[in-house]
């Protein structure tokens, strides 16, 4: 048990922190070296406008928050109450920002679920309907944007070379396109063959975090297929509540970016503008899939800075702006994940340890 404890407690340190903060302030510091503009922060005022505009971004991010909450309620059958329901949300959402983005942390988010009271079977099942659920929503928004913005207007970079512009195109076009083969082998498993889940479940406890488990996860067998067949039976109503709280999660966090800028230039966007950087946004995310680093640290920075510096007034202040995004979107998971983790880990594997005695 205690090796167990040691090895979870490594993979979700606290201290991992310090990699994705330390990427992430290098390459916006070299960006302001290269781009900072004095003149250019002079149109940025603070008003009383901008505090509530803040306040809306940060609200963006707790309806986030309480939209994947309710989801994972739902697909529990609402055996996890609420405090449980959020405590896995930022548990997951920590261990996603300490690795790299194509990574994520859904593997491990099967072990928050079932210590949550979830058995191994029914917390597979809900991890991987959640992740078909967000996979669903950017396969379908993308080509939605696609045909609802101007193709010229969603690529095109003012200040930016052929070749950076390319780049980021094909980013975009490997995320979606990694998220497409993921949603389609996802779907063949949860609705067309059960134990083909199992068979990817048993490969996932092959990992070394896991691999204790491996014997559980064997057992459980009959309860993924039992849950597989569960979910391919639930009504039309229950997926149209799971995918519309995942709608409304992933919208709200695109809009954050929106009311940020609303915070300092009120009157300079009108509605189309708004739509073209929220689908920036969206693409941005796909882009982002690819990114090596933690929580996409630096990338993130980066490509927000290249792709929605037409909206900012100057190179220096897209990088700001971009701090100021990080901070309310990604930072906040980082710090919260550091309280978190070391109580949850004591707590659970405490409670485990004083069972076998």
């Amino acid at each position: 048990m205690e090796g167990e404890q040691q090895i979870l407690t490594k993979k979700i340190s606290p201290y991992k922190i310090i990699y994705p903060i330390f990427i992430g302030l290098a390459v916006v510091s070299y960006m302001l070296y290269k781009e900072f503009d004095i003149q250019a922060f002079q149109n940025i005022t603070f008003t009383w406008t901008s505090v509530f505009w803040l306040s809306i971004a940060i609200l963006c991010m707790a309806i986030r928050d309480i939209g994947y909450a309710i989801r994972v309620r739902i697909l529990s059958g609402e055996r996890l109450n609420w405090r449980q329901a959020f405590r896995i949300i930022f548990l997951w959402e920590f261990t996603s920002a300490v690795t790299p983005s194509a990574i994520g942390g859904t593997s491990i988010a099967i072990l928050f679920v079932n210590k949550e009271g979830i058995k191994v079977g029914r917390s597979s099942a809900i991890v991987m309907a959640t992740s078909f659920l967000d996979e669903l929503y950017f396969i379908l928004m993308f080509p939605v944007i696609l045909l609802c913005v101007n193709h010229s207007a969603l690529w095109n970079i003012p200040g930016s070379s052929e070749t950076v512009v390319k780049s980021l195109y094909w980013f975009a076009i490997g995320g979606y396109s990694l998220k497409l083969a993921y949603l389609l082998v996802l779907s063949y498993g949860l609705f067309r063959n059960p134990r083909g889940l199992k068979y990817l479940l048993m490969k996932c406890f092959k990992f070394r975090i896991l691999r204790k488990w491996r014997h559980s996860a064997n057992e459980a067998g009959y309860d993924i297929i039992r849950n597989s067949h569960e979910l391919k039976q639930m009504p039309f109503s229950f997926w149209l509540k799971t995918f519309g709280a995942t709608f409304f999660s992933w919208t709200a966090r695109y809009w954050v970016v929106n009311a940020i800028l609303m915070a300092f230039w009120a009157g300079r966007y009108d509605w189309a503008q708004h739509f073209l950087i929220f689908a920036r946004q969206l693409v941005m995310w796909i882009m982002m899939l690819v990114s090596p680093t933690p929580g996409g640290s630096g990338f993130a920075e980066y490509v927000f800075s290249k792709y929605l510096g037409e909206f900012l007034p100057g190179a220096g202040v897209a990088i700001a702006m971009a701090i100021l995004w990080r901070l309310i979107s990604y930072y906040p998971y980082l710090f919260i994940g550091a309280f978190l983790v070391p109580k949850w880990v004591s707590r659970h594997f405490s409670r485990e340890k004083s069972q076998t005695k």
